[in-house]
């Protein structure tokens, strides 16, 4: 697999905020907040970070590439730099906003035997070595109640995550933030999910964006900038943050 992800289903607007799309919500019935988490894509970030952390797969870059390929063109395109792409490694994460993928999902793969090639070729599905496969849906609202079930009924899991994870979905500010402001939630005007790799995070000592809300701004924080732990503090006082901790002990003892 050179690389897996989907299309993004809403136009790209990274500083997309509620109130600009109070209309658009009503008319397809749908909370605002929710609708802006589609939007300034950080629903994506937080996909391909799952994808990730239950296959190996990691972003290439921090945020993800994005291109605007189309179906026809993304086995040219989420491929190796060499080979004529715009991938800088291969088995990664990512996503496009071009034309024909979504609301699907798609992996890219690279053949390497002759006859396979010759029968793929033939077979017209794409020239190769690098050829796209696409399933043209998915149906989060049927899928997961499925996959609950199954749990539930069977005891099997669709997806299981990896030992250890391989990408963390921080934050970029959305707008300047100003020390002492709250940092509000995921889908409305202070940030939007950014994804990346763990060694990433962890250079950059990025937080968590489901750490975020609730937290304080305490340093100035550029529309555009990461937010780190020299910038924000998040609230120590929930349970989520100690469950942070709990798994950071875990994945990193002393």
């Amino acid at each position: 697999i050179v690389s897996a992800g989907k299309g993004k289903n809403n136009p790209l607007r990274h500083d997309a905020v509620p109130a600009d799309f109070e209309e658009e919500a009503s008319r397809r019935n749908m909370n605002p907040r929710m609708l802006v988490e589609f939007i300034d894509g950080s629903k994506t970030a937080v996909e391909m970070a799952a994808i990730a952390n239950a296959t190996g797969l990691k972003p290439d870059i921090p945020g993800m590439h994005g291109p605007k390929a189309s179906r026809d063109e993304l086995p040219g395109v989420l491929i190796p730099k060499q080979d004529g792409g715009i991938l800088n490694n291969v088995g990664v994460v990512d996503y496009t906003i071009g034309k024909g993928v979504a609301p699907g999902v798609f992996v890219i793969v690279k053949a390497e035997h002759p006859r396979i090639i010759e029968r793929m070729d033939d077979l017209h599905v794409g020239t190769g070595p690098y050829y796209g496969f696409f399933r043209p849906y998915h149906l989060t609202s049927l899928e997961v109640p499925l996959t609950a079930a199954r749990i539930m009924l069977h005891g099997k899991a669709d997806m299981v995550p990896l030992p250890r994870p391989v990408a963390e979905v921080c934050a970029v500010a959305k707008r300047d933030l100003k020390p002492g402001e709250t940092l509000d939630a995921i889908g409305e005007t202070c940030y939007r999910s950014f994804t990346m790799t763990v060694e990433d995070a962890r250079h950059k000592d990025c937080l968590p964006v489901g750490l975020l809300e609730g937290g304080k701004v305490t340093a100035p924080v550029k529309k555009g900038a990461l937010i780190t732990r020299a910038n924000a503090a998040p609230d120590t006082t929930t349970l989520l943050y100690e469950l942070r901790q709990r798994q950071d002990r875990m994945l990193n003892p002393v």
